[in-house]
């Protein structure tokens, strides 16, 4: 135990002087260390030092640059200062000299700008400038210029109110590039009347301004217009009717849209269509009749002339056979014979007669008819889109009254032909009974004696 003790006490004995060494030798170290480091920082020190007092060197000599470049800009401000003050006395004496030497052409320069735009409004929307191109363009730049007109613009100027003046006045052809409405173009010669109407062989153009195109109307007026405007164009002497338009083609396009007899016909549709059958049929059937009745009148009138002979490809002549083949009756039986024949010509004579009487009566019934599909349509119509656009209604309202204005031109021509036609069969089967009257008294006259 006592030797383990000592060893113990020998084991610590000999750390704690390995530890002793130890820290002598990092303390040496450690001076060391601080000496080296105290040496460092004095050498860093001086070398800011020495950037500091570089750097504040270099200030003073930005500062003193600074300065002089300030000195210099108001030197420079003070000289430009009295130089417009100068320049503001010398603009002012030249505008006074402007003024005197401009004197009354500033009144003449906005005269001038407001002429030629009221003459480019006029002269640019002209028919003459279908055959006088571009005089526009001159009219444009005067009215937009800043500066008094010179004597050449001033001269387009005049030569342009001119030339629309004279032209006005003279009807003259020329030969235009005409757009058509397919968008094709063709060259053909065209005659100005004025500033009203430009004409072709096949009736009224019309100038577009915007684009400067000649192009023909998208329909022609009515046909009693348009025919004056072809008479007119093939017209090499002398004079001709002709429609002008004076308001520069508002009217003429009123004119291409109103409707024509045949589109107001057929917004009659299905009624109108049969309302015109009516007619039709009733204008045959009575042209029938009439070629009959006169031929049988013709026939009649030539067998009056020989009353011995009886011919029987008329009525006088059939009748005049019955009473050849019973003259040895009495004058009852006679006229009882005779009476039998007549009523075997009267259905020849009245045939047809009557169904014109009857087409005359249906054709306002049928009119009738249409105008009341019309209402109802239109009431329909109402219901469905309301009254806010009153085109929505004018086609049913057309049909209504189209239908009824053909029911009435259909009735009043089949009423007068019927009458005719009548007066014509009456008086045929009148003169049978005449005739029969007649041959009945000469055998009476007999039998009394």
């Amino acid at each position: 135990m006592k030797k383990v003790i000592n060893f113990v006490l020998l084991a610590a004995s000999m750390s704690a002087g390995i530890s002793a060494t130890a820290s002598a030798n990092s303390l040496d170290d450690l001076l060391k260390q601080v000496k080296n480091d105290r040496i460092s920082e004095a050498k860093l020190d001086k070398k800011r030092e020495a950037e500091f007092l570089s750097a504040r060197a270099d200030k003073q000599a930005l500062l003193n640059k600074a300065k002089k470049e300030l000195a210099d800009q108001n030197a420079r401000n003070a000289r430009l200062t009295k130089e417009y003050a100068a320049n503001e006395i010398t603009l002012a004496q030249k505008e006074v000299e402007l003024d005197n030497a401009t004197g009354t052409l500033g009144e003449m320069f906005g005269v001038s700008r407001a002429a030629a735009a009221n003459a480019y409004g006029a002269i640019s929307t002209s028919i003459v400038s279908a055959e006088f191109p571009g005089r526009g363009e001159a009219l444009n730049r005067i009215a937009n210029a800043k500066e008094i007109p010179s004597l050449p613009d001033l001269e387009e100027l005049w030569f342009a109110l001119q030339t629309e003046m004279t032209q006005s006045g003279k009807v003259s052809q020329f030969t235009a590039e005409i757009t058509n409405l397919d968008g094709s173009k063709s060259t053909e010669t065209v005659t100005r009347v004025g500033t009203f109407n430009l004409l072709s062989k096949d009736g009224f153009l019309n100038f577009n301004d915007e684009l400067g195109q000649v192009q023909p109307l998208a329909k022609q007026p009515a046909g009693y217009i348009s025919s004056t405007a072809s008479n007119f164009f093939s017209l090499n002497s002398g004079y001709a009717p002709l429609y002008v338009d004076p308001s520069r083609g508002a009217i003429l396009a009123l004119e291409t849209r109103k409707k024509t007899l045949s589109e107001f016909y057929h917004e009659g549709k299905q009624v109108g269509y049969g309302i015109t059958v009516l007619l039709i049929l009733g204008c045959l059937i009575a042209l029938e009749r009439m070629i009959v009745l006169g031929a049988m009148g013709a026939k009649i009138r030539a067998q009056e002339k020989n009353m011995e002979q009886p011919n029987e490809n008329n009525p006088l002549g059939r009748l005049l056979k019955v009473y050849h083949d019973n003259k040895a009756v009495d004058a009852e039986t006679l006229e009882l014979k005779l009476d039998e024949a007549i009523l075997r010509e009267t259905p020849k004579v009245d045939r047809g007669i009557n169904l014109i009487k009857m087409f005359a009566a249906i054709a306002p019934l049928m009119g009738l008819l249409g105008t009341v599909i019309g209402m109802i349509m239109t009431f329909q119509t109402i219901t469905l889109f309301g009254t806010g656009d009153p085109k929505i209604m004018a086609g049913n309202i057309s049909l209504a009254l189209v239908t009824t204005a053909l029911g009435l031109i259909c009735a009043l021509p089949l009423i007068l032909i019927h009458s005719i036609v009548a007066s014509r069969s009456k008086s045929l089967l009148q003169k049978l009974d005449e005739q029969s009257a007649g041959l009945i008294a000469a055998i009476a006259e007999k039998e009394s004696k």
